[in-house]
């Protein structure tokens, strides 16, 4: 089975270039994402760094070792994120 990006359907000199890994190094202000949220709705502040993760893999066909830097960009963004929200909790700050 050849994998997704080997395919003959997909030509990578037309794929749209990779993010820089920093680019996407801090969340996007969560507030923002859940303001109006539904009670099931997944939300993700660092969602861009997620898909230029996976953007990544794609492009160097799961070879992880080469997409090292867009997984701590993204680890980096979740942990900004939670250290806000607790920072936020702390200081009583709602978001609706």
């Amino acid at each position: 089975m050849a994998s997704r990006t080997t395919d003959a359907a997909i030509d990578k000199t037309t794929a749209p270039a990779l993010p820089e890994p920093q680019a996407n190094a801090n969340p996007e202000p969560y507030a923002k994402h859940f303001k109006g949220k539904q009670v099931s709705k997944f939300v993700d502040p660092c969602a861009e760094a997620s898909k230029a993760s996976m953007d990544c893999m794609n492009h160097h066909d799961y070879d992880r070792d080469k997409c090292l830097d867009y997984f701590q960009v993204y680890r980096d963004c979740k942990k900004a994120w939670m250290e806000q929200r607790k920072a936020d909790r702390r200081a009583g700050k709602q978001v609706d």
